[in-house]
């Protein structure tokens, strides 16, 4: 059974993006790797195993890449006023008296500095599917707590 990763479009544009750049990178580390093989003895020269790990990390990371976006099912949006991946929300935590405003994204795209939280996360899974107004209780690693959904964008 093959499992398909939810994401954004934009979500899946920033691997695109990405996967366009290593590519654009890789000849300039091949010829790194082959300068350093002209250096002679491989058993002792660095920069041909350093720049061997490298073009290596490349090539994983690139594989890896193409596996998110061959496994991803691009969510679109609906605008039916409740909290659904690709959507904005505004949120009140019940030990605070200031709102904070995230996205909601795929488990790959989630960077809770950037204000972006998974679906699937303990906060996004409590207030999947929820209008503004509700009072949802987070079942998180560290205890129980209580947010209020002011708004969704």
């Amino acid at each position: 059974m093959v499992f398909f990763q939810k994401m954004t479009p934009e979500g899946y544009k920033q691997i695109e993006d990405e996967i366009a750049r290593l590519k654009k990178d890789r000849p300039r580390r091949i010829k790194i790797l082959q300068a350093a093989r002209a250096l002679g003895d491989l058993s002792e020269n660095t920069e041909y195993t350093e720049a061997k790990r490298d073009l290596g990390h490349l090539q994983s990371r690139l594989r890896y890449l193409g596996k998110q976006l061959k496994y991803a099912e691009i969510v679109e949006t609906k605008d039916d006023g409740k909290v659904d991946l690709g959507k904005t929300v505004v949120l009140k935590f019940d030990d605070d008296d200031e709102t904070e405003e995230y996205k909601i994204v795929g488990r790959m795209e989630a960077d809770l500095a950037d204000g972006k939280i998974s679906f699937d996360s303990p906060l996004g899974q409590a207030i999947m599917k929820q209008e503004a107004g509700i009072v949802a209780t987070v079942e998180a690693p560290a205890g129980e707590y209580k947010v209020t959904i002011v708004e969704v964008k």
